[in-house]
């Protein structure tokens, strides 16, 4: 089976999301992925549950928000998570959204590249060398770690738009992208990362491009769009979402509020078993080394989480 995640983020009941997690180890996802959401429960113990409940699949988030955890107490966490898992955590980090780290948390998101390459040294001192010493405009950390701790264990950031782009190739294990079309992918995430690596003397050999991959196996494919138009338009609203959609060819079609079956398509896999695995080969073939289906229901055709990552599978 080529390399598959699969995202599983916490849903109404606990003892259902583990199952899920349960059923893609079972079905030889490589690892399994939860998002943390405002509202939501805390993702990190969620995975920690996932850890309890299986032996084999990696565990990741994609991605935590850095103005929630200070990085001492991020890599704290992480270290914590990886050693309770036996090894198998992915610690995946961004930057959120300003209506919700100004709107919602009261806190002031300015200069989101350099809080990102602040934060993102701390969590990597810690983890590698057990300490940090680092006096930043927006994070200071002057810590040590004392517990047993994976030097190895893979950081990667979300990255969207160019600078945040080049700051993962030059700093960071990979990257975690959502809502990118293939296109997009292939023309400008790979390439920014690659020339940022070279800069930093670096090849791609080992850096991952995590993309989540929303798909529904479903038998009415007109009330998935409706449920997908929804999600593609709450994130057209998000300005860092926005720019990346503009630059992928999307701009006349969200300017005029035409979220049409083209570009839903463009972004997700929604139909039969071919259509769901067509949108995995899209993304792969464009540079992506980890595709994470998300399958998503909503709609009384859909035929659930496990159907979908099955077909996805196969």
């Amino acid at each position: 089976m080529a390399r598959l995640a699969a995202f599983n983020p916490a849903v109404k009941t606990l003892d259902e999301s583990i199952a899920r997690a349960i059923a893609a180890e079972r079905l030889g996802y490589e690892s399994v992925w939860t998002t943390q959401m405002p509202d939501a429960r805390d993702a990190a113990l969620v995975l920690a549950a996932y850890a309890h409940a299986t032996e084999r699949v990696k565990l990741g988030t994609g991605v935590l928000p850095i103005y929630t955890r200070h990085p001492t107490a991020m890599a704290q966490m992480a270290a914590t998570l990886d050693e309770l898992s036996g090894g198998r955590f992915i610690l995946g980090i961004g930057i959120s959204h300003k209506v919700t780290v100004e709107g919602m948390w009261g806190l002031k998101l300015d200069d989101p590249v350099g809080a990102m390459r602040e934060y993102l040294t701390i969590v990597r001192s810690i983890l590698r060398d057990g300490a940090a010493g680092v006096e930043g405009a927006q994070f200071t950390a002057r810590s040590v770690y004392s517990a047993p701790r994976g030097a190895d264990l893979p950081v990667m950031i979300s990255a969207l738009n160019p600078r945040m782009l080049e700051l993962a190739g030059e700093l960071a294990d990979g990257i975690v992208l959502y809502m990118c079309t293939p296109a997009y992918v292939r023309d400008v995430v790979v390439p920014t990362v690659k020339k940022a690596r070279e800069r930093a003397g670096k090849s791609m050999e080992g850096f991952d491009v995590v993309s989540a991959v929303p798909v529904c196996l479903t038998t009415d494919r007109a009330a998935a769009h409706d449920v997908f138009r929804k999600t593609v338009a709450r994130y057209a609203g998000l300005p860092y979402y926005r720019k990346m959609m503009d630059a992928s060819g999307l701009r006349s079609e969200l300017e005029a509020e035409r979220v049409d079956e083209r570009v839903l398509d463009e972004l997700a896999g929604i139909g039969d078993e071919d259509q769901v695995r067509d949108a995995v080969r899209r993304y792969r073939e464009a540079g992506v080394t980890l595709p994470g289906v998300g399958p998503f229901g909503g709609h009384e055709g859909a035929k659930g989480f496990e159907a979908t990552l099955e077909a996805a599978a196969t």
